[in-house]
């Protein structure tokens, strides 16, 4: 068995799906994939989540005509003539019927957040699946929010390997097909309530995926060579590294690289399952391997840019000193808000941080009011990490205009400033 991830820009269109489906014929064996919503879906459907959690139910439908036009492109290209499948009908009506007919207050941002946006991956899949069985490569579509048990953390879930175990294990196993289809990012409570893991969590779905079916390799397919020592998007002269450790995949990720989600990782690493990561667009070049030992280190800088950062500066309002009681107080209210905290620096009376952008930001600086701090934040801020920094480096972007803070290591350098400086 072996366990492949296609995330959203390998679907975008037409042509993609029909690359997946060769990539798929040629691989022998059974094979579990893993999909994630097409292209840009998740973001259309966050706006049909804003409309509809604010109660503008005829903009929400609007948007959510945008995201069925989208798909109906795709179908047209797939099968050379409109065309909707049932499966993907229904999925149609049931978001509709959602954004209609239901009450925003009845249920948390959160949990809405989760069962609208969740259906992206839920289309996608059942395109794919639909599209395999009709090119002649029998595929079997599986809800995966009937298979991974996850906590009940909306946007941020935890699945629970041990309760997802066996359900994955029976479904593939009542599988007649060689291919199994399931969604990438999503899964259910033990009540039945629609979770997401996180963006770009469909990463770690196909690590729990391989971890729980034994498989031989998890393949994670980009529109890149393999592994880059930075994001062409964004940095000149980048490079292809061809292996990396897993202790590598793991501080990369934490440092916001987009090579793959920051939970990937330790499933695989506990049944040391090697990692790929391929070019949907050229299959046959080897791709890079994350794996448990390499033949040689990484020799060159490896330079992340994490944009939507917020830097927040807290200080005790009576001067008393940054104790490990008062970094837990500050780090309780980050949490109950779910802030994501990227870096820490702090001196006797103060406390920076830089976190995630957040929609709570209000909320979270009146918490730190009631307990006695005083804040101040700089939004639009971008987190730039350097993994084997050079000299050159300090003087290209540390002493550059735009920058509130660094951060040094013998390895590492990290800079917070200002969105869009060059």
């Amino acid at each position: 068995m072996k366990v492949y991830k296609f995330g959203g820009a390998s679907v975008k269109e037409a042509a993609g799906v029909r690359n997946l489906a060769e990539i798929a014929r040629g691989t022998e064996g059974r094979l579990f994939i893993i999909v994630s919503a097409m292209g840009k879906t998740t973001n259309a459907l966050e706006r049909v989540m804003e409309s509809f959690w604010e109660g503008r139910t005829g903009e929400a439908v609007v948007a959510m005509q945008q995201v069925v036009d989208y798909h109906a492109t795709i179908l047209e290209g797939l099968w050379g003539e409109p065309h909707l499948p049932e499966r993907v009908r229904g999925l149609y009506e049931e978001l509709e019927e959602i954004i209609t007919l239901s009450n925003p207050q009845s249920r948390s941002y959160e949990e809405w957040y989760d069962r609208i946006v969740s259906f992206g991956e839920l289309i996608s899949t059942t395109i794919v699946s639909e599209y395999l069985n009709y090119a002649g490569i029998g595929s079997h579509l599986l809800d995966m929010r009937r298979i991974f048990l996850t906590s009940n953390r909306f946007r941020d879930a935890n699945i629970d390997i041990v309760s997802s175990t066996p359900r994955l294990k029976k479904a593939v196993e009542l599988a007649q097909e060689r291919v199994v289809v399931g969604q990438g990012f999503i899964g259910a409570t033990e009540q039945g309530a629609t979770t997401t893991i996180g963006r770009e969590g469909s990463d770690y779905s196909a690590a729990v995926a391989g971890y729980i079916l034994d498989a031989e390799s998890v393949s994670i397919w980009k529109d890149v060579e393999g592994i880059l020592n930075g994001d062409p998007k964004q940095f000149e002269d980048v490079s292809y590294i061809p292996e990396l450790t897993y202790l590598d995949a793991i501080e990369l990720a934490y440092s916001g690289a987009q090579i793959i989600h920051p939970k990937t990782i330790k499933p695989l690493q506990n049944k040391r399952i090697p990692l790929y990561v391929k070019c949907f667009v050229n299959p046959s070049l080897p791709g890079s391997v994350i794996k448990a030992e390499i033949d040689r280190p990484i020799d060159k800088p490896i330079l992340i840019l994490k944009k939507n950062q917020i830097l927040l500066s807290i200080k005790p309002e009576d001067y008393s000193f940054i104790l490990e009681e008062r970094m837990a107080e500050i780090f309780k209210i980050l949490e109950s808000y779910r802030a994501k905290v990227h870096l820490v620096q702090n001196s006797a009376i103060s406390m920076a941080l830089c976190i995630d952008s957040t929609r709570y930001l209000d909320e979270i600086v009146e918490e730190f009011h009631k307990a006695g701090f005083t804040v101040k934040y700089n939004s639009d801020m971008e987190l730039l990490t350097i993994r084997g920094y050079h000299k050159e480096h300090l003087v290209q972007y540390a002493e550059a205009e735009g920058v509130y803070m660094t951060q040094r290591s013998r390895k590492v350098l990290r800079i917070i400033r200002k969105t869009n400086v060059e």
